[in-house]
């Protein structure tokens, strides 16, 4: 238990004060059994230490341990778990579980055995994680973690904090909305820059080297995450790299299947799988067509890289840039897609919530191409105040 505590003081010391993420005021920390989500490189780690401190300060009340320590993995989850509680411990941080086999077995019998005690995990992406949520539904508290949002962005960068915003809000004050906040800060010099490298918080560290990170992370998703636990032979995993090479090179991409299929020599089923494995590592993001009946329509109408900052990366890789339409629909999308739900509507680019579409552009975009849709909008980058039914792109930012 010593040498668990000692790694313990030696993480927590190596994480200096950060900033809060969104979701921490989102997650009921009172609840017995929390799990939180989300791809390689959200911050899951941070945010465990930061609950860490606020809420312990000591390792004789909480200990943190990673599940891919060989300390852990030879000593076991429950035989730590029964040891530390003995000694009067309260809480237990279970970071990267999904590294653990078995995990949800384990993490269910110290669950069941110890139901006055906290217990917390954390794991890299729902691929990993699925497998385990059947046993552990009733039991947990499931938080999924995003990256960096536009408006957590700023406060990295500027200490300026500014509230979340409802599309409600956007859509009918969007000019006083963006005309306060302009007031404060050149938020175009901002959201350019955010564009670029700003979806992952670890972008501080080095924003120079932030491609080739970021291009070590989708190596590792592919050879760590999809290949074991979906049991992908070697052989295939090729076809998995150059799928994100073609969406990323690419226009909003609409998927040909059968021309995907020809082209990573694969059969149909497993481009599906791909892009199904690929968009729950936090890689790919689909989008469905309008009105279809989404639970039963595999094949989505567009498929994107999921944000901006792994699209410039991925599509730099092909000696690329990646082109600005694109880099606009994805900024959207993503952003937009953590409160709401978005399809691929007859007119316009985008529909939110069965409701309301969206036609997103440069700063001379008109709304020609929606003009006979109701509830319909004009996204426009390169402004910093709208005017009526056109709104600046940015603020589809400040949604969480």
């Amino acid at each position: 238990m010593q040498q668990l505590k000692s790694m313990h003081e030696r993480i927590i010391a190596q994480h200096k004060k950060s900033k809060e993420r969104y979701l921490t005021d989102e997650i009921d920390w009172t609840f017995k059994a929390i799990c939180i989500f989300g791809a390689r490189g959200t911050g899951k780690t941070t945010l465990l230490v930061q609950q860490y401190k606020k809420a312990y300060k000591t390792s004789e009340k909480a200990l943190y341990i990673s599940a891919d320590n060989i300390i852990v993995t030879s000593k076991g989850l429950l035989n730590i778990a029964q040891e530390y509680f003995a000694l009067g411990g309260e809480a237990l941080f279970i970071d990267e579980v999904h590294k653990y086999l078995n995990w949800s077995i384990e993490v269910k019998n110290i669950i069941d055995l110890y139901p006055e005690k906290k217990i917390i995990i954390s794991g890299s992406s729902s691929i990993d994680l699925e497998k385990g949520k059947g046993d552990l539904s009733r039991r947990v508290l499931y938080y999924e973690l995003k990256g960096l949002s536009f408006r957590e962005f700023i406060s990295f960068e500027t200490g300026s904090v500014f509230p979340t915003l409802s599309l409600a809000e956007i859509e009918k004050n969007h000019y006083e909305i963006a005309r306060s906040m302009i007031e404060k800060l050149p938020l175009l010099k901002y959201f350019k820059e955010y564009l670029l490298y700003g979806y992952y918080p670890y972008y501080i560290e080095n924003k120079e080297a932030l491609p080739s990170l970021l291009l070590n992370v989708v190596e590792k998703v592919i050879y760590e995450d999809i290949a074991v636990v979906k049991n992908i032979s070697q052989s295939k995993l090729p076809a998995l790299k150059k799928l994100i090479w073609i969406v990323a090179s690419s226009k909003p991409f609409t998927p040909n299947l059968e021309r995907i299929s020809k082209e990573l020599n694969i059969s149909r089923e497993y481009v599906y799988l791909f892009m199904e494995y690929l968009e729950k590592a936090g890689v790919f993001l689909q989008i469905k067509k309008s009105g279809s009946p989404l639970v039963r329509a595999r094949k989505p109408e567009k498929l994107y890289i999921n944000n901006t900052s792994l699209l410039v990366a991925t599509a730099g890789l092909s000696g690329i840039e990646a082109e600005i339409g694109t880099i606009r629909e994805t900024f959207f999308a993503n952003q937009v897609r953590v409160k709401h739900s978005i399809t691929i509507p007859k007119k316009g680019d985008f529909m939110v919530d069965n409701t309301f579409t969206y036609e997103i552009g440069g700063k001379n975009k008109t709304k020609k191409q929606i003009a006979t849709v109701k509830n319909s909008f004009v996204v426009a980058d390169d402004i910093e105040m709208g005017f009526g039914t056109t709104i600046p792109l940015y603020l589809f930012g400040f949604l969480y």
